[in-house]
């Protein structure tokens, strides 16, 4: 079966899990986190977009988070159950390439509105009087066009380059998406400057709004801890909070992965990684959000209470 695959343009995805009873029990627990993911994230989008409490820039950047959550998700887990389940492993060009395109638009875009709701926390503390200016809606969709934009550019180049290689070896991909560098080691050219082009690719959409997010977060703390307001403190902190538990989740193992050399990196390890940013923090961004956010809280009331009152 893999030797007909390798004649034709098909991929084969090897996979997170070994395809018997017990890589089935590990399986049981991704479908749960994904149909978490799907509801939660729907459900942040739905309250944001309904209650009029939750209409401003912070929300609205959100509301875009966990739109690129869901999409993130929804590229890479019905796959992979599906080829598990129905013991094919192939994946065509045209799917490869799209779930590619799908996961590097995500990743490259959510780092940039990471540091965009970063920006947005600064000045709604450090400078609240100018927040109406800085911050305005055009201002705000600006951010979310740029995000979106800027992402799907940098994966269009990548993914345009990885289905460009020649792949003269096995077409066996050790990973359980399409991941362009999981693809490298198939090729049968150098390929040292195209890994020159993502560490500096990583470095743009990760690393640098990393340290903006740092440097905003640092500022931030500066000036909470100058505050008079217990009840402001109180807020900013559980905001903050919030907000770093995310970006901590999701830039980890995202910049341990893809800032290393290929030499120190292990396809096992990997994938391991890739469960957190690709699968869990899709899963726990909302729930994050939600259970530490007494306004969300607030709206889920409203909302999901007039539904039920209506019902009754």
């Amino acid at each position: 079966m893999e030797k007909l695959n390798q004649s034709s343009s098909d991929f084969i995805l090897l996979g997170l899990f070994p395809q018997n009873q017990t890589g089935l029990l590990f399986l049981l627990p991704i479908i749960s986190i994904f149909i978490v993911a799907l509801l939660g994230n729907s459900t942040m989008i739905h309250l944001i977009r309904v209650d009029p409490r939750l209409h401003t820039p912070m929300y609205f950047l959100l509301s875009q988070l966990s739109l690129m959550d869901l999409m993130d998700v929804s590229a890479i887990v019905p796959k992979m159950t599906f080829n598990f389940l129905s013991g094919q492993k192939s994946i065509t060009f045209l799917g490869c390439g799209m779930q590619s395109f799908f996961f590097l638009t995500m990743a490259g875009s959510e780092g940039l509105l990471l540091a965009s709701m970063a920006y947005d926390r600064f000045v709604a503390i450090c400078h609240p009087l100018h927040y109406p200016i800085r911050m305005s809606k055009m201002m705000c969709l600006k951010i979310i066009i740029g995000s979106w934009a800027l992402g799907s550019i940098n994966s269009l180049a990548h993914t345009i380059y990885a289905l460009h290689i020649p792949y003269c070896h096995s077409r066996s991909i050790n990973h359980f998406f399409c991941d362009v560098p999981a693809m490298l080691p198939l090729a049968c050219m150098d390929t040292w400057v195209y890994e020159y082009m993502v560490f500096v690719s990583t470095s743009l959409f990760l690393l640098l709004p990393f340290i903006g997010i740092t440097a905003s977060y640092g500022r931030i703390l500066f000036a909470v801890f100058h505050m008079r307001s217990k009840e402001g403190k109180k807020k900013a902190f559980t905001t903050c909070s919030t907000h770093l538990t995310v970006v901590t989740f999701y830039y980890a193992p995202f910049v341990y992965t893809y800032l290393r050399p290929r030499s120190l990196r292990s396809p096992t390890e990997d994938k391991t990684l890739a469960v957190f940013y690709t699968i869990l923090t899709p899963m726990l961004n909302p729930i994050i959000y939600s259970l530490r956010n007494k306004e969300v809280l607030g709206a889920m009331t409203r909302v999901f209470g007039t539904i039920s009152s209506t019902k009754t």
